[in-house]
């Protein structure tokens, strides 16, 4: 751990290294390659060679073309170092662009963009069997609960929207940086259309998809726009890809392959570090900044219980952030917290507010928050840094408050997503595992199928963020479900006591009211 970090006393006892653990050498010369557990794929292509300048490995192919599904998970589950090899076929080395039209799809949440928007918005979320989970006894009632819960919610997620100008602005960025994505592949020689699709917000994935459709696209890239993987963000919109392209003649032939992560990029790492740097010349007193990284946080069982390898990306992204400002001679303190956790399960620490107040104990004066897992500016930036953290870091005795601006369309930025998509077009169609010594190399690329399937199992085990289905005097009890059950019982129990008449009285258990 790098000693300028400081370590917040909530986060102790949830501590883990910041760097993956080492898998077993894939081959003499790349023993030092570190690879998400989560993501390492059925199916990989390992690089023959390992260099720091090499952006594109070369590479082996292990087709499944002739494995059956009893194969596949054989293959799997006994580990890239034990993987068969009988049927082999070098990818192509010819030209990446040909006379097949190429596409790229981005990935977002999506936000509503009016304040009518919120209440829609609000129930394609709830909708979404990720976000509240029920018995498959119960799944009729998905739609219906959702539709009650976003009425309920509505008028206080219109106050935070309207508190930012009316709405969203995720849209109107996301399509910004598509756009400027579309130029900058454009210029290097790649004349590939660019299309968003949000998961719960226009223009949805489903949009997306039609007009990709419609357009004749034969290649495509995902790019989720999450810097790091996360089963509950970009599996969330992988797993919808997923269903559309299982029903879809024509996207089942289209091939396809997914960028799931790209924290550890180049040009990513150089703009944040730019915008961090800018941003402490805005002190008095730089140096004595204390870097705070603020991330989306994630329910800890999906890390912990599904693998979800989205701290330790969290972690890695930080270090690899503060390597480059120590080569800028900046050696500021620095922490890492999760904001926005939704619920009464645990949620990944230290949260963001609990460090906010400890810092402040701790004679903290000065705070340079970094939404370091948003690319764009959005209600949790512009709302709950910007409005909430700050009065609470005020009202924690930190004199001086700064907060680092998304990415957006930083020039370097997105002429480096433009580099991963052009780096990606060789493996449309297979797997592959480059060598993230490099860092500017892209981690395992795959399928939406092949990528899902690795936590697809226990996924569906884990506890949802707000669990709907539990009774009883429980954690998961406090949410809005829990207390309306508790209060039917207490209305139930007062009826009885009122009118003498009920269930409890025709069995005698409450013979004293009579």
């Amino acid at each position: 751990m790098r000693s300028g970090r400081i370590q917040s006393s909530a986060s102790c006892s949830a501590s883990s290294s910041s760097t993956f653990p080492h898998p077993p050498c894939l081959t003499s010369a790349s023993r030092h390659c570190k690879l998400p557990r989560l993501l390492l794929p059925r199916a990989v292509s390992i690089s023959q060679r390992v260099s720091r300048n090499c952006l594109v490995p070369e590479m082996t192919q292990f087709s499944f073309s002739k494995h059956s599904n009893t194969d596949r998970k054989h293959l799997f589950h006994a580990g890239v170092g034990a993987l068969e090899t009988s049927n082999t076929q070098a990818i192509s080395t010819g030209p990446l662009i040909g006379e097949e039209k190429i596409g790229v799809l981005l990935l977002n949440l999506g936000g509503p963009e009016t304040l009518d928007d919120v209440q829609p918005f609000l129930f394609n979320l709830f909708a979404d069997p990720d976000i509240i989970r029920l018995p498959r006894l119960f799944c009729f009632l998905q739609r219906p609960l959702a539709k009650f819960i976003s009425v309920l919610r509505a008028p206080k997620s219109k106050e935070g929207y309207a508190s930012i100008g009316g709405g969203s602005p995720l849209r109107r960025i996301t399509d910004a940086q598509a756009e400027e994505l579309r130029k900058s592949l454009w210029e290097k020689n790649v004349p590939a259309k660019v299309y968003v699709g949000m998961r719960y917000w226009h223009p949805f994935t489903e949009e997306a998809i039609e007009q990709i459709k419609k357009d004749g696209i034969a290649k495509l890239v995902v790019l989720p726009l999450y810097p790091q993987f996360s089963i509950s963000t970009s599996g969330s919109s992988l797993r919808l890809l997923e269903s559309i392209f299982r029903d879809d003649e024509y996207l089942v032939n289209m091939q396809h392959t997914v960028i799931p992560s790209w924290y550890q990029r180049e040009g990513y790492i150089k703009s944040m570090a730019n915008l961090i740097e800018k941003e402490l010349q805005k002190f008095d007193q730089p140096e004595k900044v204390v870097i705070f990284f603020s991330a989306h946080g994630v329910p800890l069982a999906y890390v912990e219980e599904a693998g979800d390898p989205y701290k330790a990306e969290m972690e890695e992204c930080v270090d690899l952030i503060m390597e480059e400002l120590e080569k800028r001679k900046i050696t500021n303190a620095y922490t890492l917290a999760y904001q926005s956790r939704v619920g009464p399960v645990e949620w990944l620490k230290p949260y963001t507010d609990e460090t906010i107040i400890d810092l402040g104990r701790k004679g903290v004066k000065s705070l340079l928050a970094v939404p370091i897992s948003f690319v764009s500016e959005h209600i949790e930036t512009l709302e709950e840094i910007d409005v909430e953290y700050k009065e609470l870091a005020l009202e924690s005795g930190i004199q001086n408050w700064g907060r680092v601006p998304a990415l957006g369309c930083e020039p370097m930025f997105i002429s480096d997503l433009a580099d991963a998509v052009i780096e990606s077009l060789p493996y449309v169609g297979a797997m592959a595992v480059s060598n993230l010594e490099a860092r500017q190399s892209l981690v395992p690329l795959g399928s939406v199928e092949e990528l899902l399937a690795t936590y697809d199992s226990q996924r569906r085990e884990l506890p949802p963020p707000v669990t709907v289905w539990e009774w009883g005097w429980t954690k998961s009890a406090e949410t809005w479900n829990g207390r309306a059950a508790m209060l039917a019982v207490l209305v139930l129990l007062l009826l009885e006591v009122t009118t003498g008449k009920g269930f409890l009285h025709q069995w005698g258990i409450l013979p004293l009211f009579r």
